[in-house]
């Protein structure tokens, strides 16, 4: 589709800019025996003498990418690891285990996974370097149920009751803050409580942000990272979304002997785990969309990035850029045509229909519902809403187009937009028109890009 090609090529540019094997390659190396990392001004240096293992472990989306690349780097030197991944997105490794595992619902695989990185945590002692491998997608591929017994109280909480709220919580339209303060308080690694199990080793953290503002203890629902969060925060994301009916009991039974401080809270300042670790973001939406931008100033666009940082429901913020666009095509408001406005961040869908979609399509589709509504200049404006890991919700798509040309075979097909949007059904709108965004596993993962370009 012509009228798709450069908005594919602007978003490729992105996903370039933040692929976790270049990015690993070109801020990590071995100078001797010294294991340098210089990122963004900063530089760390472990000298693998004081070493008589290096494992290996972690979880997300990308983290056989950057397993990859810390293999090329290290070979040999590297005693064991494992990794747990979603299906689809694992590497051929030689000195690292990896692990599919379900994703965004944990499955039974995620819990072996889980246990297993458990294990190998526990193994670790003063004379062992830890090299974490942390991305987006981590909270649900290590899933580590909680387990409390005191005297005659125990509660148990299984894989069911971790899906079950899981899947509560992302169609109600919490943020990823709100789900990942529950997962926290329910797991038995999450909120820095593997971290504690890595206690006494060294350990160092690779970490690619999926999460707007690049909060480290959000990011795969910190798994080695200091928490802020309470059992009591937990507690209230679950009565702010009126879930109270519908969570587990052993889900609510285990909150309320947090807050009651039956149960021990994650990791907070000042615990001696802290002192022995460094964690470096190697790769963040902002880069990708600064990769964008560059792509698309490249093609003859003058271009402006809004942020990093978007948020609130797909459909509103599907309005707000098609408002932008037409400033544009009017008044030459932000930036001249042609131009291209790129921002990135992650939405939510609050979901009341039953059919299938993600936040990208419904956002692309709420785009397109603009289109419809405007009769004036929308023949110039095309628009790209995906995923940067190539998967938007439950489905194969990295996400959707919108443009003047699939708003006319909509109309040829007889499709109502109103009415798919109801459904919460933009997958299959954008199937029949054939305006899906398909790209398979990315192998990174840095939240959602939105393009819009205005000719």
């Amino acid at each position: 589709m012509a009228d798709t090609e450069h908005l594919i090529e602007i978003f490729r540019a992105a996903l370039e800019r933040v692929d976790p094997y270049q990015m690993l390659r070109d801020h990590v190396s071995l100078e001797a025996e010294q294991l340098v990392i210089a990122f963004e001004g900063e530089r760390h240096e472990c000298n693998l003498n004081d070493f008589t293992r290096i494992f290996v472990m972690g979880a997300g989306k990308a983290s056989a990418r950057m397993a990859k690349a810390l293999e090329d780097i290290l070979g040999e030197r590297i005693t064991r690891g494992v990794l747990s991944v979603k299906y689809g997105h694992a590497e051929p490794l030689k000195y690292i285990e990896v692990l599919e595992c379900g994703h965004p619902t944990p499955d039974a695989s995620g819990i072996n996974a889980a246990r297993r990185i458990a294990d190998l945590a526990r193994e670790a002692d003063a004379r062992t370097l830890v090299l974490n491998l942390i991305s987006g997608g981590g909270s649900a591929l290590l899933p580590s149920p909680l387990v409390y017994e005191d005297g005659n109280t125990t509660v148990r909480i299984t894989l069911e009751d971790k899906q079950r709220i899981t899947q509560s919580l992302l169609a109600c339209g919490a943020d990823i803050h709100e789900i990942n303060s529950v997962r926290k308080h329910i797991s038995g690694l999450k909120g820095g409580r593997l971290l504690r199990l890595i206690f006494p080793a060294r350990s160092v953290n690779f970490i690619l942000s999926d999460v707007v503002g690049d909060y480290l203890d959000t990011i795969a629902s910190g798994v080695t990272a200091m928490d802020e969060t309470t059992f009591s925060d937990a507690l209230s994301v679950i009565e702010k979304y009126r879930l109270q009916s519908s969570a587990p009991p052993a889900i609510l039974r285990a909150l309320k002997l947090g807050v009651e401080g039956k149960m021990e809270e994650t990791l907070k300042a000042g615990d001696p785990a802290l002192r022995l670790t460094t964690s470096v973001m190697i790769g963040s939406n902002r880069l990708a969309l600064l990769a964008a931008c560059e792509k698309a100033r490249s093609l003859g666009y003058h271009t402006a990035a809004l942020t990093s940082c978007l948020t609130g429901e797909s459909r509103e913020v599907a309005r707000c850029l098609y408002s932008i666009a037409r400033d544009v095509q009017h008044s030459d408001m932000l930036v001249k045509k042609p131009g291209c406005i790129v921002a990135g961040g992650e939405t939510v869908v609050t979901v009341h229909g039953s059919g299938k979609g993600g936040r990208n399509q419904e956002m692309a589709l709420a785009f397109l519902s603009e289109m419809a509504n405007d009769q004036g200049g929308r023949e110039g404006i095309r628009f790209l809403s995906a995923s940067t890991d190539g998967t938007d919700g439950p489905t194969d798509a990295a996400g959707a187009f919108a443009s003047d040309r699939i708003l006319g075979i909509s109309k040829e097909r007889g499709l109502s937009i109103t009415a798919h949007l109801q459904d919460n059904d933009a997958y299959w709108f954008f199937k029949k028109t054939g305006a899906l965004f398909m790209t398979g596993p990315t192998l990174t993962n840095v939240c959602d890009l939105h393009i819009v370009i205005i000719s």
